[in-house]
Formats: structure tokens, C-alpha cells, sequence
């Protein structure tokens, strides 16, 4: 069976990546799909391109053979029809997750090919992880090692010393 897993990935961290492991261990195929947003171009740290790069490291690293990562911009059920996909997997960290993505999951039944919705719990060690914090402890010049794997601290230290010339 061949699933999307869907988000902005700016930038990739454990959970994320925990996620991509662990559907990647129940499904033939998995698709990381990395959104392009046009609206939200001067909230992002990384361009999509950035994001692909980052996500394809990590995935090489970990050697997850059944893993591809792309792009996408519209509806998520439109590009799901287009790659020949019916299931997308989602991690929910909290219940104000799962509020929110329940409400996507409908949503997205009504478009396209009327793609049902996998949730994987977030492992506990990464549940208080988000993409919003890893940002902002990077940018004070924390360390983030331990919140995100190796392709993102090299691509955040690049990105945020070249912000900073």
C-alpha cells in the first residue's frame, strides 16, 4: 500500500522522522509530502526545496529504501489522486492534534479519491517536539541535536549563519 505523509516539515525533526521510520516499517511505499504554500513563503526557514533536501538526507542515512520524498501545493486529496495514493498517515502529538487533523481527515474524504486517514502516535520522547521550538532554540544558538536528526542540524547551521552575515 503506498501512503502520504503530508506537512510542512520546516525544518524535519524526531517526531517527524519517527513517524517516517515507523510507517515505513507497516507500508510498502511512503511518500513524504512536502507542501508548498506560496501564502506562507516569509514564515517559512526553509524553502521546499531546502525541506526535500533535509528529508532526503535523513532518509538516505537511515536507509529507508521504501521512502520518497516530493512536493505538492493545492489539495492534499488532488495530489494524492495524481501519485495513485488512497491513505495518508498523519502523528498526532496531543489532543489538539487530533482535533485538528480528525477535522482535515473528514475534509479530505469529500475530495478526490477519498482517502481514508492513518494516525501514529507520536512516541513520547518526541511528543513535546514541534517544528515552532526547534526554530526558536536554534536561532538563541541552542543545541537542537537531540530534537532533530543530523541532516537537519547541518542544514539549520548553515541556514541560520548565513542569515546572520
Amino acid at each position: 500500500m503506498h501512503v502520504v505523509y503530508p506537512g510542512s516539515f520546516d525544518p524535519l525533526h524526531n517526531g517527524h522522522f519517527d513517524v517516517i521510520q515507523r510507517a515505513s516499517r507497516h507500508f510498502a511505499k511512503v511518500t513524504v509530502a512536502v507542501l508548498e504554500n506560496p501564502s506562507k513563503r516569509g514564515l517559512w526557514l526553509f524553502t521546499p526545496l531546502e525541506r526535500v533536501e533535509i528529508i532526503r538526507r535523513a532518509v538516505a542515512s537511515a536507509r529507508l529504501a521504501n521512502v520518497e520524498v516530493d512536493t505538492f501545493n493545492g489539495l492534499l486529496a488532488e495530489y494524492m489522486k495524481q501519485i495513485g495514493s488512497r491513505v495518508i498517515v498523519k502523528g498526532l502529538r496531543a489532543v489538539s492534534d487530533y482535533e485538528n487533523e480528525l477535522q482535515m481527515a473528514h475534509l479530505n474524504r469529500q475530495y478526490g479519491n477519498h482517502p481514508e486517514t492513518f494516525f501514529i502516535m507520536a512516541a513520547t520522547r518526541w511528543s513535546f517536539v514541534s517544528s515552532t521550538m526547534v526554530k526558536e532554540i536554534a536561532r538563541y544558538g541552542g543545541d537542537v541535536s537531540k530534537l532533530v536528526p543530523p541532516a537537519t542540524v547541518e542544514a539549520l547551521r548553515e541556514k541560520l549563519s548565513s542569515v546572520e552575515k
